[in-house]
């Protein structure tokens, strides 16, 4: 799955895969923000992305399902 977070005053968005679901991402954010914590995630090939709560500007979590990629049948 996609995941994009904007960061405050920063130009460019912190962009990576990850494995985990949609609600665990979600619940990770969540959680984070309501505690002011520092948002804690893990891309798929295992680095840690640590993004401050407050600092967050928006997320977006892309969706689960593989798109196919080539030509069907005409």
């Amino acid at each position: 799955m996609d995941i994009e977070l904007g960061i405050a005053n920063v130009a460019r968005p912190v962009t990576f895969s990850t494995e985990e679901n949609a609600a665990s991402v979600t619940e990770a954010i969540e959680s984070a923000l309501s505690a002011g914590t520092p948002i804690k995630l893990t891309d798929d090939k295992g680095r840690r992305i640590i993004v401050p709560a407050n600092a967050l500007g928006y997320a977006l979590i892309g969706s689960e399902t593989k798109h196919a990629v080539g030509f069907g049948a005409l």
